[in-house]
């Protein structure tokens, strides 16, 4: 996850799945067909695909011991994942230690390179497909359902082949002091929803409350650092464990492109995203300072971000839509490139790009590559372009399928939070 990071709306837990009729499944059924022809979204797998990824996936365990010696065992390391309580993979799972002179976060990534490379039917279906598509209630994987939701899911209790990303962090400005990517073995002891990781960090008695406490006081300090920086917060009333996540995702992508960066010298798939022009930036301003009850700070002008995030600080409730809508207006696409080109506007990063997520986006999957290979593939820069664009596709199909939920009379979040269940005509009823 990441800047982007796809968060669940709320929690669902005690609720039961959104009821609806056997007509109206039919009806979204038809929806999604139509939207998948239209943005050109497999939803099935061709049978090379799953039978190169079932035989990939036939004696996980010994492998995995095998393999274990050229791998750093990170196996008795505290490790655990936090996702939104639908989440079917977990590609990221964090660990955390205090020592005397430093901090030391590692961030540990489903080893998804180690089944899917250039020479792999997979690989091409994954380029194929760009990334996954989250629907309410409805996946559409980028990688078959045996390496997404088993092997190179990072489930508790069983070991894992990882990427991990080891940070030690100054105490004083959380700086890096040494990054290290490597290849690992891990064993998550715990799977937490958001909600859970909430609770944790209240229980003092509960497991992993130490752990989540001190990853919480270092997101928070990065969170706070970001800001002062200037990156652009547009949610500022974040929960702690979204806080917790974000952070952490953000610190090990970062770390990523720049090792590569400065200390390989090696290319990678950059996401960059241009900034507004002072006209474009000048104007969502304005809106914002005409709304009701909404003041920027007069010594904000001069930078739109902070302006934005002061203001977004002390405005009513009824506004933080409109604030963020203004903004959204006038922001370009970030892009995936294989150069900097300007770095991520919105997050105030020289460079950045993504590394944390490669069970469901192209562009960390690449980057995984990369960084194992220490060498780039020929075609990057239309690898770039067909992961920008097919993820442009995928929002559309989202925001698309949505707006038909709400026309049918569902409410997206409802369904996206707690799932559909098909009832008989008679039963059918809408719980939302």
């Amino acid at each position: 996850m990441s800047d982007e990071t796809q968060a669940d709306a709320g929690t669902a837990e005690g609720q039961g799945p959104v009821e609806i009729s056997e007509d109206l499944a039919r009806h979204l059924e038809n929806k999604r067909e139509e939207l998948f022809e239209k943005f050109e979204i497999r939803d099935e797998f061709p049978q090379e695909v799953l039978d190169e990824a079932e035989e990939r996936t036939q004696n996980v365990q010994a492998e995995i011991s095998d393999e274990i010696d050229d791998r750093e065992d990170l196996r008795d390391l505290t490790t655990w994942t936090t996702d939104p309580i639908d989440a079917q993979d977990f590609d990221d799972a964090i660990s955390v230690e205090e020592r005397e002179e430093e901090y030391v976060l590692w961030v540990h990534i489903a080893d998804v390179t180690h089944y899917v490379n250039p020479e792999t039917a997979m690989w091409d279906e994954a380029v194929e497909r760009g990334n996954t598509v989250y629907l309410p209630a409805y996946t559409i994987h980028m990688l078959p359902p045996v390496l997404a939701e088993s092997v190179c899911s990072l489930v508790p209790d069983e070991e894992r082949f990882a990427h991990t990303v080891e940070m030690h962090l100054d105490k004083e400005n959380l700086s890096y002091e040494t990054i290290d990517i490597y290849k690992s073995v891990i064993e998550s002891d715990e799977r937490l929803t958001y909600s859970q990781a909430e609770n944790r960090l209240e229980d003092p008695d509960a497991p992993l409350h130490e752990e989540n406490k001190l990853v919480h006081k270092l997101a928070d300090r990065m969170h706070e650092i970001r800001k002062e920086d200037g990156s652009l917060v547009l949610n500022p009333s974040r929960d702690r464990a979204h806080t917790i996540i974000e952070e952490c995702m953000l610190k090990a992508n970062k770390a990523v492109t720049h090792e590569l960066m400065w200390s390989r010298g090696v290319e990678a798939m950059y996401r960059v995203h241009p900034q507004p022009s002072p006209d474009e930036w000048s104007k969502a301003l304005q809106e914002i300072q005409d709304l009701d009850g909404v003041s920027i700070p007069g010594d904000k002008w001069e930078d739109p971000r902070m302006a934005v995030n002061a203001t977004l600080e002390d405005a009513p409730g009824r506004q933080l839509d409109k604030i963020q809508w203004a903004v959204m207006k006038v922001m370009p696409r970030a892009r995936y490139m294989n150069d900097p080109f300007g770095g991520h506007h919105a997050l105030n990063f020289e460079i950045y790009g993504h590394f944390t997520s490669p069970i469901r986006r192209l562009s960390d999957l690449i980057n995984h590559w990369i960084v194992y290979q220490n060498d780039v593939p020929e075609n990057l820069v239309a690898l770039c372009d067909r992961a920008s664009d097919r993820q442009k596709d995928a929002e559309q199909c989202e925001r698309e399928y949505k707006t038909f939920l709400q026309e049918v009379g569902l409410d997206p979040t409802a369904v996206n939070n707690r799932g559909i269940e098909v009832v008989e005509e008679s039963e059918a009823e809408n719980t939302l």
